[in-house]
């Protein structure tokens, strides 16, 4: 029993990419160190514990309920019906119960951050889940996305300071535009099958030269709001230096994808996106840490 347990656990951590989990939670972070600048209590073991219990919670409910809906399609896609739903794996009763599992495991971290944490949670579920839904309907799917997952860093904010800033808005907008920009390359991979389909996409709406340009775009401005908000947080020259590193990032990862070569999609979106947040957090920290 306990083997099987364990065997189905890791399946569904796997289902979910769990260890991409790595990709926003550097955000949540960075807007933690930044609003504990000035508050009053500073930054406390018990807030960075619920909010990293949130982040958790909110990503592994937001990829089981993507599963879980886009099952049929992702049958229908022969890139995506090796999953594990429609290949079996995983039955969808096992996927809900740990859907279930996961909201709750964020209502209850937001619950014990504060007040207006838990008041407003409900709102990121609906854009969290929501997302899910969006590709049958509007190209601008992958700034859903982005929007969904952008909502990380204003909420790490607010579990600190309880209140809305400049700061925390921009923050989710550099997560909106770097996340949009990169589904939009993710995309890519599946523009023969949203074209054959109802599905939507910018890909599909603009082709792959195009959406390229988008993803391009987007994530220049991503790297113009990384700038003012250094400027907003007085931030030094190590933070400048810290965004630096995250251009010549970005400027790698868009050289691996070309519109007829997609051969390094997984390198541009799984490597080099986590090494992205990373080395912003670890800049700012060091930033902070040498005044």
């Amino acid at each position: 029993m306990a083997q099987a347990f364990a065997s189905k656990t890791r399946l569904i951590l796997n289902m979910i990419k769990f260890e991409h989990t790595i990709f926003a939670l550097p955000f949540a972070l960075i807007a933690l160190l930044l609003a504990a600048r000035t508050a009053p209590q500073g930054l406390t073991a018990h807030t960075v514990f619920y909010v990293v219990l949130a982040m958790v919670g909110a990503r592994s409910a937001a990829m089981a309920f993507n599963r879980l809906v886009d099952a049929e399609i992702d049958k229908a896609n022969p890139r995506t019906a090796a999953r594990h739903i429609p290949a079996g794996l995983l039955s969808r009763t096992q996927v809900g119960l740990f859907l279930v599992l996961a909201l709750s495991l964020f209502e209850f971290a937001a619950f014990q951050l504060n007040r207006l944490c838990f008041l407003l949670s409900p709102l990121a579920l609906i854009a969290i889940l929501g997302y899910s839904y969006t590709k049958r309907f509007t190209a601008l799917c992958h700034l859903v996305l982005g929007f969904a997952i952008g909502i990380a860093p204003i909420g790490a904010w607010l579990a600190v300071r309880g209140t809305f800033d400049a700061v925390p808005l921009l923050l989710g907008a550099v997560v909106m535009l770097w996340i949009g920009g990169f589904d939009i390359i993710y995309a890519l991979q599946d523009y023969e099958n949203d074209v054959a389909s109802p599905l939507h996409s910018i890909p599909k709406a603009l082709g792959k030269a195009n959406a390229l340009l988008v993803s391009r775009a987007m994530h220049f401005v991503m790297l113009v709001l990384l700038v003012v908000i250094g400027k907003l947080s007085g931030m030094h020259g190590v933070y400048f230096a810290g965004v630096a590193v995250v251009a010549g990032l970005i400027v790698y990862e868009q050289s691996l994808v070309k519109p007829n070569d997609l051969r390094r999609v997984d390198m541009a979106f799984f490597t080099l996106n986590g090494w992205v947040s990373m080395s912003l957090l670890a800049f700012v920290t060091l930033d902070l840490l040498v005044r």
